[in-house]
């Protein structure tokens, strides 16, 4: 596991400080209340798995040793439903990073105005923002047999479902662009007496919306309420209180504290000072104590960001809940969604700008052909089976994940290592369970959102709660950030679990409020993110990097939900259309901004 050392000292795995043995010692190390065995040499010691490990050392690795003790109480290991792994190009990706430069035939290379690197939400937002004002001589690369990126779906014979996000908060007024865009969709019904827009009633989350399990029973909302005491209660109202403080906060220049997107937030240094310290020290800084409030805030954390309370900034934990709500005192704004999660608002953009995507390709090299960025790029992409194209184009809009660039664009990494460095990103798995009917369970119904308060996953949502089927088969889509101190050994591990080994784990976490569940389970396919979402970690939202990052460098314009520091669909959709405008402006082409 990174972090252990050839000789006895100290490490980390799972992101946690452990003692290391001497070497030659059989003895094992304690890990978030589980012992695993350790290695000496310098291989991970999850790539060893399938070797070396128990199905109980795995289970206690991700789920703790009293979920992976409970699990094995009988010597037959259960039965895994089939299914896959879904969306694997991380191998083809990893692959071109270490190849030589790929030479296109003469007759391969085409030519055009444009090229969109890159078919997440950025990129189909850079589409659909360029066919808006009139400009379509463009083309669109993914390497994905599917665009999407984090906001991608898929379907079976009972339903949609999200393989990643699967919400939006209603957006205020002041996001223009997309309320454009939900209104083109058909999501809104006009507006409120304060010029706010109105979510249709079909598209807004379906009550009960939350839920979690705690001790053998499920309570209704995420805050559990049962067996709190004064302090509890005090310590909850205190902070609610601070929150409210920061809605209401405006600069100088009438600019709220937290903003969607990021870049209508003050940069006020009362503000960015946020950003220097934890969310961890913050709150031990107002002196709440309260476990269950630490618990809400470190799950809030792991839910928006991959990472826990004590990882993520102060500014990024108050962001979270502060940038939802319209005015203090107000509930958070009411969450849009669909039974694919925001695979509908990412096919409605692809819909619209199919017709240039060309999916399935790898963009492995982009080289400007002037220092000034007057000559113009040449583009070159290779398809599974390694066969290049190129082409020669004016600009570039780089909408892949930022730390891809020291790979790909020539030159890049030297002229800009400090703040490509910079970036950090978390890794996730993503299951998604049919089930043929409804398991037996003790206390409030199932919900949308099914959270478990003793578990490292965030538990799973109901893709078929918001059309209304109650009763029947269903899909669940299950959630597991991977919160390790160490983000490369975080995609070891990630990367290193097999298909049967996560699908497991995912029986064994959810069998806990579900005793019948793997009999009810007919498929179980696996996602694995190794790069799902930029980390805002101290420092790194007003540290100047991912400002650095979008500046435009020699005819390449950047656009990554990664800019802002928080990857959400706002995020990406707001930068897709600030390069594609900023390609306009280049082009001296007239178009009334949606910024």
């Amino acid at each position: 596991m990174p972090g252990a050392r050839d000789q006895g000292g100290s490490g980390h795995i799972l992101g946690v400080p452990v003692p290391v043995p001497e070497k030659g010692s059989r003895e094992g190390v304690w890990v978030s209340e589980c012992i695993l065995p350790t290695t000496h040499n310098r291989e991970p010691l999850f790539s060893l798995m399938n070797d070396r490990l128990t199905r109980r050392e795995i289970l206690a690795a991700f789920l703790g040793l009293p979920a992976a003790l409970s699990a094995c109480r009988s010597k037959r290991k259960p039965r895994v439903p089939e299914g896959e792994i879904v969306g694997a190009s991380d191998r083809f990706g990893h692959l071109l990073r270490g190849t030589p430069s790929f030479t296109v035939p003469a007759d391969r290379w085409s030519r055009t105005s444009a090229v969109i690197v890159g078919g997440g939400v950025a990129g189909l937002a850079a589409a659909w923002r360029l066919k808006k004002a009139g400009f379509e001589d463009f083309i669109l690369l993914e390497l994905e047999s599917a665009p999407g990126g984090n906001s991608r779906s898929g379907s079976s014979t009972v339903t949609r479902f999200p393989w990643g996000a699967h919400y939006i908060p209603a957006p205020l007024k002041e996001n223009r662009a997309l309320v454009s865009l939900l209104d083109e969709m058909g999501t809104l019904e006009g507006t409120d007496e304060d010029g706010e827009p109105v979510v249709r009633e079909e598209f807004l989350c379906r009550d009960p919306q939350e839920r979690v399990f705690y001790k053998g029973r499920w309570y209704e909302g995420l805050y559990l309420y049962a067996g709190a005491n004064g302090r509890d209660i005090a310590d909850l109202e205190a902070f609610r209180a601070e929150v409210d403080r920061w809605v209401e906060w405006r600069d100088g220049r009438g600019r709220r504290a937290f903003a969607v997107p990021v870049s209508a937030s003050s940069s006020d240094p009362e503000v960015t000072a946020l950003d220097r310290i934890s969310f961890a020290d913050w709150i031990e800084g107002k002196g709440w104590k309260s476990r269950r409030l630490r618990w809400l805030l470190d799950y809030s954390c792991r839910d928006d960001y991959g990472l826990t309370i004590e990882q993520t900034s102060a500014w990024a934990g108050l962001f979270y809940l502060a940038s939802r709500m319209r005015k203090a005192g107000a509930q958070s704004q009411p969450l849009v969604s669909w039974p694919e999660g925001n695979g509908r608002l990412a096919s409605h953009l692809y819909r619209n700008v199919k017709e240039p995507v060309r999916l399935g390709l790898a963009v492995c090299d982009i080289q400007p052909q002037d220092p000034q960025g007057g000559g113009g790029l040449r583009v070159t992409a290779v398809d599974q089976a390694r066969v290049a194209q190129g082409w020669h184009a004016d600009r570039v809009i780089f909408s892949a994940p930022h730390f891809l660039t020291r790979f790909v664009i020539r030159d890049y990494r030297q002229r800009a290592p400090q703040h490509v460095a910079s970036f950090q990103y978390g890794a996730w798995m993503v299951a998604n369970l049919s089930l043929r009917g409804r398991p037996r369970e003790a206390g409030f119904p199932l919900c949308w959102d099914n959270v478990l308060y003793e578990s490292p996953s965030l538990g799973y949502i109901t893709a078929t709660h918001q059309s209304g089927r109650d009763h029947g088969p269903t899909v669940w889509t299950y959630y597991y950030p991977l919160c390790d101190e160490d983000t490369r050994a975080a995609r070891t591990r990630l990367l290193s679990t097999g298909r049967e080994q996560w699908a497991d784990v995912v029986l064994a976490d959810l069998e806990r409020p579900h005793r019948d569940l793997r009999d009810l389970v007919e498929r179980l396919d696996v996602m694995r993110w190794g790069h799902a979402m930029v980390q805002p970690r101290p420092g790194f939202i007003w540290g100047g990097a991912r400002q650095a990052a979008m500046t435009p460098y020699r005819g390449i314009h950047f656009a990554h939900s990664d800019l802002s520091g928080v990857s959400l669909f706002e995020e990406a959709f707001y930068h897709g259309l600030r390069a594609a405008e900023e390609v306009l402006v280049a082009r001296g082409q007239p178009f009334e901004t949606l910024l």
